[in-house]
């Protein structure tokens, strides 16, 4: 806390309680790669909220004969039981995008209130927290996920919830570092010492304030996280067949890769697509929000 001459109360002094606020300015110190991926990200985010709109065939539907070319009846031909596989990379786009926000949700509010209960409490609570948080990070992630899912069976929601088991942890060092900064603040000592309750305190003055590491952290997840979904979804352990997923689907499409090379090359393209986007996006935020 400043000191001031006199022996007076320092000043109150205004502390972000949020992300930092993204000025005109700010776009311009970004380059346009970085700028093109926001707006992509934007742009696949609505997209594939309405595909099943936009797209003419469903998922599973079948609509042509197996194994038609490119560019033929169909955008980029059919698989190997006639369904589009335009329609299902698209669809399998939707499912990967969309399950990596929600393992990004989920490990976000699991770490964020373990390292809010351990920054704001300290003492034992705070090592109690952080040696298990270091041990989960001890173990690598994707296998511990892999072994999980073996475990209790493929299926898309035990993918996530393996997934998110072995994610939180971040976001637990991230949020626990802002709170032992911010509890510092001029606004969060007023507080306390105008009577305000630990609980309100900790989730008023000093939790909004680790919004803006958040969100940066978990931007730049989004590619990570579609890679290990993807991942397990290739190796068979995620939504069972015949749901659209782009690492299932690359998995199958890798049998007619000589014959049919566009059933592999499709969601494999889309998978990289994705990542691109996600990891430019991801960049683009993190220069925007931190100071």
């Amino acid at each position: 806390m400043t000191d001031t001459q006199g022996g007076g109360p320092a000043p109150a002094e205004a502390a972000p309680r949020g992300p930092a606020p993204v000025r005109a300015g700010r776009l311009s110190t970004i380059g346009w790669p970085e700028r093109a991926a926001l707006v992509a990200f934007v742009v696949v985010t609505v997209v594939l909220v309405l595909c099943p709109w936009l797209v003419g065939a469903g998922e599973l539907e079948i609509v042509d004969d197996p194994f038609e070319g490119v560019l033929g009846n169909q955008l980029l031909g059919t698989d190997d039981q006639g369904r589009d596989v335009w329609a299902r990379t698209v669809f399998g786009m939707r499912a990967s995008w969309f399950s990596a926000m929600l393992v990004i949700v989920i490990g976000a509010v699991i770490g964020g209130t373990i390292g809010l209960v351990a920054g704001f409490a300290g003492g034992w609570v705070d090592t109690v927290l952080m040696r298990l948080t270091d041990a989960v990070l001890a173990l690598p992630g994707p296998l511990v996920a892999l072994a999980v899912v073996a475990a209790t069976g493929p299926g898309l929601r035990n993918t996530l919830l393996a997934v998110a088991a072995t994610w939180w942890p971040w976001y637990a060092r991230i949020v626990r570092g802002q709170v032992f900064a911010l509890s510092r603040r001029p606004h969060v000592e007023a507080a306390r010492m105008g009577g305000v309750g630990r609980v309100r305190t900790a989730v008023v003055h000093v939790l909004p304030g680790t919004f803006g590491p958040v969100i940066v952290a978990a931007s730049l997840d989004v590619g990570a996280v579609i890679l290990v979904l993807s991942g397990l979804s290739f190796l068979g352990l995620g939504s069972p067949a015949p749901a659209a997923e782009l690492g299932a689907m690359t998995a199958r499409g890798l049998t007619y890769l000589f014959n049919a090379p566009w059933i592999a090359l499709a969601p494999g393209t889309a998978l990289f697509a994705l990542g691109v986007v996600a990891n430019f996006a991801g960049d683009a935020t993190r220069d925007l929000l931190e100071d």
